[in-house]
């Protein structure tokens, strides 16, 4: 068999095989599940038998993503389609809204282009780098990996266009086989004739099929007819009845002497026809089409239905790795599939979580990641030449300080670094800082000041990955009644990718603010946004200018109203959409049991970062 070589593919005269560090997801949250499915859950969990399926929404790279589904889900998966990358400049980037100040009269609506985010653009160097040999690369670990995953009757339905569907082919073949190659699909899309000196316009897409083996079976899809192409490709008159009823005279088979009979055209195009390789009847999402959100590269649902129809039934699992703006995720629960949907950005999983939420009864599920064990696995790499964990642990420290700019400090439990005449906490990759942590770094502090030159200052800088809820009201209380200023800074995920590391691309930002009122009324709450502060972080300074009031910043918020230190639980949401762009601001619960609560409310920019805030409420 003819095989495609490039450099990176054979090492020692062997395949390279692709990386398979397998890590346990982190659940972060949970959507749409009733008080009663989440005590059933709880008890199953607790009783160590299997808790009932629910769907998966994951942020990460599928480079770790897809080996850690590998032990769960290897041979059951029954359907895979990916819409990869096409080499376009547009894979990444996303329109973001910021919508209408509420108490001025002037229309401050705007939209900007965000750019991809240096963990995505890195992502798009690792796969473009080096042009098509990169890509190749990329593609054919990517395409081992979802093999595995299929079941023995499984179908990879895999959208390209002309840039690297040739090369696609021949990986294809080499991994599942030239003999499991089924269909190569041409989505045409009629549009806006333009004509070119340089080449013929495109207008179409390709879709591969392949089978994982000879046992797999498509369904019957029919191709759906709309009425003028009908009767344009029927080349008949159309006439009428007295009722208005149209029809035309059928006139195939007459040559095995079968008359010519009246064809009720109602009739005709209802029955449809049936599909073969050429998809002319799926516009593209052009303009202000009601589907399009936030991409560019969004596909059409119908599209998206036509494959899942075909190759999976009820109840089947779906995967797809490059989930974007959600429209896999989204077509696989109104069709009653399982689902898996990943993608390597924020805002990819903050647009599927509210197209999904769009869903009248839509099923339970979850969003998670990879969390803290994606960090360990990064400081395990990343420094392993420390032998003993508390010298892995220094090194560490030293590189985060080293990014920030701050010098180290010696001989401290809590204060680990100085910058510009405030102390620098780092924290661990393993866990979140807890107010437990702020309260030893404020007493280290204090026992510093006086004995080191580098600590003249009434102010600590706090680093961490992840912070826990309320810290940036609560502990900066703590702090402020002992007359120190602290700020709290996210270490960025750019901090684990080499190259932008190399290219100076880390930004440490402060937290949000969240300003949240609270009324009890008997067993009844209620929640009031009263403030939202965001750093300006990615915003462009143009589209910063339309953000006159702070809820503009918000796109959507949730609230867990008996938030049990386990995951948060989406029990309400209020978002903005096309059809509706205003958010609620006050939502009321009532509770049916005295007791102490925990109401935990998330809060989503425009960006889809997030913010948390937990409130202790008593019920009587």
């Amino acid at each position: 068999m003819t095989e495609l070589i490039w450099d990176g593919k054979y090492k020692d005269g062997k395949k390279n095989a692709p990386v398979r560090i397998a890590m346990p997801f982190q659940t972060i949250e949970t959507v749409n599940e009733s008080a009663q499915q989440r005590q059933k859950t709880l008890d199953l969990f607790a009783s160590g038998r299997p808790t009932e399926w629910r769907n998966r929404l994951i942020w990460g790279d599928k480079k770790y993503v897809l080996p850690s589904l590998l032990d769960e889900f290897a041979g059951k998966v029954n359907l895979i389609y990916i819409d990869p990358p096409f080499d376009t400049g547009a894979d990444f980037s996303f329109k973001a809204s910021i919508t209408n100040n509420p108490e001025t009269k002037e229309d401050e609506t705007t939209q900007f282009v965000k750019e991809p985010s240096i963990i995505e653009q890195k992502a798009y160097r690792d796969t473009w780098g080096k042009g098509v040999q990169s890509y190749v690369h990329w593609f054919y670990e990517t395409i081992i990996i979802l093999r595995e995953l299929l079941i023995e009757e499984g179908f990879l339905f895999i959208h390209l266009d002309w840039h690297v569907g040739h090369y696609a082919k021949c990986i294809l073949d080499e991994v599942f086989g030239y003999e499991n190659f089924r269909n190569e699909i041409v989505w045409y899309y009629p549009g806006r004739e333009r004509f070119s000196e340089n080449k013929f316009q495109s207008k179409h897409d390709i879709i591969f099929m392949y089978a994982k083996s000879k046992k797999s079976k498509i369904s019957y899809v029919k191709k759906e007819w709309d009425r003028d192409s009908r009767v344009k490709a029927l080349r008949r008159k159309i006439h009428k009845d007295e009722d208005g009823r149209e029809w035309f005279w059928e006139t195939r088979g007459q040559a095995h002497g079968v008359k010519p009979y009246k064809n009720y055209l109602d009739e005709y195009i209802k029955k449809g026809g049936a599909l073969n390789d050429v998809w002319d009847d799926i516009q593209f999402l052009r303009g202000n089409h009601p589907e399009r959100v936030a991409y560019d590269t969004q596909k059409p649902a119908a599209l998206i239905e036509r494959i899942v129809t075909a190759g999976s039934k009820e109840n089947d699992l779906v995967l797809d790795c490059f989930v974007g703006s959600g429209t896999t995720a989204a077509v696989a629960e109104k069709l009653n599939r399982r689902w898996i949907a990943c993608d390597l950005g924020r805002f990819a999983i903050h647009t599927t979580r509210k197209r999904l939420l769009g869903i009248d009864n839509v099923n339970p599920f979850v969003v998670q990641n990879l969390g803290k064990y994606e960090r360990q696995q990064w400081m395990k790499a990343e420094f392993d030449n420390a032998y003993t964990r508390s010298i892995q642990e220094k090194a560490y420290r030293h590189f985060i300080l080293d990014l920030f700019q701050a010098k180290p400090l010696e001989g401290y439990l809590w204060l680990h670094g100085a910058r510009a005449g405030r102390m620098i906490h780092v924290g661990s990759v393993d866990a979140p800082v807890s107010i437990g942590d702020v309260k030893s770094i404020i007493q280290e502090f204090w026992k510093v000041v006086g004995k080191d030159k580098e600590a003249k200052t009434n102010g600590v800088d706090i680093l961490g990955w992840e912070f826990a809820f309320n810290i940036n009201e609560t502990a900066k209380q703590h702090a402020a009644a002992n007359n120190v200023d602290v700020k709290f800074k996210k270490i960025p995920r750019e901090v684990l990718e080499k190259r932008a590391v190399e290219q100076g691309d880390i930004q440490f930002f402060e937290l949000a603010s969240l300003d949240i009122g609270l009324k009890k009324e008997g067993k009844k709450a209620a929640l009031t946004l009263k403030n939202f502060i965001i750093p300006p972080d990615d915003i462009p300074e143009e589209a910063r200018k339309s953000i006159t009031h702070w809820r503009q910043c918000i796109d959507y918020w949730a609230v867990d109203w008996n938030y049990k230190d386990d995951t948060f639980h989406n029990e309400w949401q209020s978002y903005r959409t096309k059809k509706e762009p205003n958010i609620d601001l006050t939502v009321t619960h009532q509770y049916t049991e005295a007791g102490t609560y925990t109401i935990l409310v998330k809060v989503i920019d425009i960006l889809g970062n997030d913010t948390t805030k937990a409130i202790d409420i008593d019920i009587k």
